[in-house]
Formats: structure tokens, C-alpha cells, sequence
């Protein structure tokens, strides 16, 4: 049976059936579109938000995260009212409220290389609103052994990109990025920042490369990737082309999905330290600071860091400066590095070791674990 639009939906949607790239045929090919949406927070924010308004007939969420009030200001498909909910039921909610029309299949599961296919086979294309690069290289290798284009976006401070990947005559993820960078190299929002609004900015671009494949309609992103400087307000474009010698399924070697995890260096359930390792539980800082013992603690933030929240018998020593400041640290001193999480603390820990320092210790969890289990009046960010 042919899809047809009813009068409610001819209204709603009055704006696209007067453009003649659209019109009544493209506003039916939207409607018969299924798309999957990898991610509810930052992208698929946007995302999810104009897909549903442009009418889009299917939308898969796959995302099993709950709302923090940190993710609020950016990922505004959730609200206040919102904290604490599954992500993938706060997003369904606003988009139903935005087009009732839509229909919504939710997949609050991880995406893994036992799912991801038989997921992405169910739909047209993969909108990818990941942040991290196990996740993307699985959604770039499904998309590409499935031949289903990827929207790809991504974004870090005040920078984003985006491309379309996978086509069946264009270049995939991999074709720019062979190899991920080594783990802790590059920092998640979480401990480098991101502008709320660059996602807004970027998933937005992404949703319209969507509709455009969908209408057939313009050039999209293929072979070029666009780059956005926000911070001086600057697009550019690179040339993107095939790589011959690229490592996935179209292009080379690669015909099934891998452990993206281990591809990335990072392992699936990372075995808990021994304390020989050097750690030292944040109550347990606390004792002996209040037993006034002889040690620093030594904060290897950054300064505007330090403004929102510190322990106030701290020292700071951003972590790019520790190997230059080395002289203000004795030799012998007992040490406690802390940073906001402990992963930052725990490289200057190796910085420290390795320039002949012996008793160092590195915070478990940061500040944040200081105001989870000592101080709750020290804010979390």
C-alpha cells in the first residue's frame, strides 16, 4: 500500500511541500525513511530533534546513558525534569511531543560487535552521535559491511567536523583515520570541555546531510569533510579520497566487526589496581591532612579548573607544566597527585616516578571522588 500524508501532516509539513526540492514525493520519501540514531546526548540532541520535526518516518535510538545535570548544557532534548531518566525515554518523549506521527524503536543496549548488524540492517542509514572511538569505528565497519551511509560528526572544545562516510563510491572513517589515537591522548568532554552549543552546530549539519540523502537532493558530504573552528567562526573543507590500502570491509582486509575495544587499546572491564600500585582513597587523604602530616597535595589541573573547585591545602601544578616545574617538588617528599577524575593525576604519577621521585600516590576519582565521599559541598563539573 502507498504512503500516503493526511491532512494534519500536510499542514504540519506545508513548509517542505511548497519547496520543489521537496514537495509531496520527498515529504512521502522522508516519511518511509528509517533512520538510526547511535546516541542521545550532544549529537543526537539535535539530531533527534529535526529529524523528528522534518518528518522522518522511523527513528532507532540506541543508547542506554541516564541524564546528568551536567549534560544539560548541551544536550538539550533533555530537561531539568528530565535528570536521572534513561536517556533514550527523556529523547523519545520530546521527539513524539515534536512530530506524534514518528514512529520510535529504542535499543537501550551498548552497540557491540555482536548487535551492531543485525541493528543497522533494520534501517535506511546511521546517524553516528558517538564521543568515544571504540563506538565509532564499530559504527563506520557496520556501516560499510552493510552498505549503509554514516553520517559521522564529532566534536572537542570549540572544534567539530563532519562527513558523510561509507557510501558505496566514497571514502569511510578509516579511509581519515586508519588507527585510533593511542588511549588518553585525546581527552572526552568530559575532562577537556566542549562549548554547549558546538553540538548544536554540528548535529544539525549532520541532520541535514540526512534529508538531503534521503530527498536525493544537493551535494552532500561525501569525499569532503567539513571542519568548524568556532571560536573564530571559520568553516573549512578537506578533500577526503578512498584509500586503497584502507583497512576496512570495502577497501581491504576487514570483512567482519572486531574486539573495537582492544582495536582502541582500551580493555572491557579493566582489573581494579593493587594498592602497590600507588593509590591512595580520597577519606584517606583526608585523614592525613586532618592528622597534619608531612605531605603535598599536588593538584595537576588547569588554573580555571582550580577556580570552580580545589581542596584547599593543595598545591597547583597544571599537568603540561609538572615536567618544567619538577624544581619546586623535593625529592623526597611524599606526594599525592589529584586532578578531577584521577586519570591526569595518574600520568604525573608516572612523571614523577620516572624523574626519581618515590613516594608518590595518585588520588583515587579526583575531586569529584573528594566530594562524593569527604566534602559534598565541593562542587562537582
Amino acid at each position: 500500500m502507498a504512503t500516503t500524508l493526511s491532512n494534519e501532516e500536510i499542514q504540519r509539513f506545508s513548509r517542505h511541500l511548497i519547496l520543489p526540492e521537496v514537495g509531496m514525493e520527498g515529504q512521502i520519501k522522508l516519511k518511509d525513511a528509517k533512520v538510526l540514531l547511535v546516541g542521545t546526548g550532544g549529537l543526537g540532541a539535535p539530531l533527534g530533534l529535526y529529524l523528528a520535526a522534518a518528518g522522518i518516518g522511523t527513528i532507532g535510538l540506541v543508547d542506554f546513558d541516564v541524564v546528568d545535570v551536567s549534560n544539560l548544557q548541551r544536550q538539550v532534548i533533555h530537561g531539568t525534569k528530565d535528570i536521572g531518566r534513561p536517556k533514550i525515554d527523556s529523547a523519545a518523549d520530546r521527539m513524539m511531543d515534536i512530530n506524534p506521527h514518528l514512529k520510535i524503536v529504542k535499543h537501550e543496549v551498548p552497540l557491540t560487535s555482536e548487535n551492531a548488524k543485525e541493528i543497522v540492517e533494520q534501517y535506511d542509514m546511521v546517524a553516528d552521535g558517538t564521543d568515544n572511538f571504540p563506538t565509532r569505528y564499530l559504527v563506520n565497519d557496520v556501516c560499510v559491511l552493510t552498505n549503509k551511509p554514516n553520517i559521522y560528526g564529532s566534536i572537542f572544545r570549540f572544534e567539530g567536523q563532519a562527513s558523510v562516510f561509507a557510501t558505496e563510491d566514497g571514502p569511510c572513517y578509516r579511509c581519515l583515520y586508519p588507527e585510533p589515537p593511542p588511549p588518553g591522548l585525546v581527552p572526552s568532554c568530559a575532562e577537556g570541555g566542549v562549548l554547549g552549543i558546538l553540538p548544536g552546530t554540528i548535529g544539525l549539519i549532520q541532520a541535514t546531510e540526512v534529508v538531503k540523502l534521503i530527498l536525493g537532493v544537493g551535494q552532500s558530504l561525501k569525499g569532503r569533510l567539513m571542519l568548524y573552528d568556532a571560536l573564530n567562526m571559520k568553516f573549512r573543507e578537506l578533500k577526503l579520497r578512498r584509500n586503497p590500502e584502507c583497512p576496512s570491509g570495502k577497501c581491504s582486509v576487514v570483512k567482519e566487526l572486531i574486539d573495537y575495544q582492544q582495536f582502541c587499546g582500551i580493555p572491557e572491564a579493566p582489573p581494579a589496581p593493587p594498592p602497590s600500585t600507588g593509590e591512595i582513597d580520597s577519606p584517606d587523604v583526608k585523614k592525613m591532612i586532618d592528622a597534619k602530616e608531612d605531605f603535598i597535595l599536588l593538584d595537576v589541573r588547569e588554573p580555571h579548573e582550580y577556580q570552580i573547585a580545589k581542596i584547599p591545602t593543595s598545591i597547583l601544578i597544571p599537568l603540561g607544566q609538572l615536567p618544567a616545574r619538577l624544581s619546586e617538588l623535593p625529592k623526597d617528599a611524599n606526594i599525592v597527585c589529584q586532578c578531577k577524575s584521577g586519570v591526569r593525576s595518574a600520568k604525573a604519577v608516572d612523571i614523577l616516578k620516572q624523574n626519581g621521585y618515590t613516594n608518590v600516590r595518585n588520588m583515587k576519582g579526583g575531586i569529584l571522588g573528594w566530594s562524593d565521599k569527604v566534602d559534598p559541598t565541593v562542587p562537582k563539573y
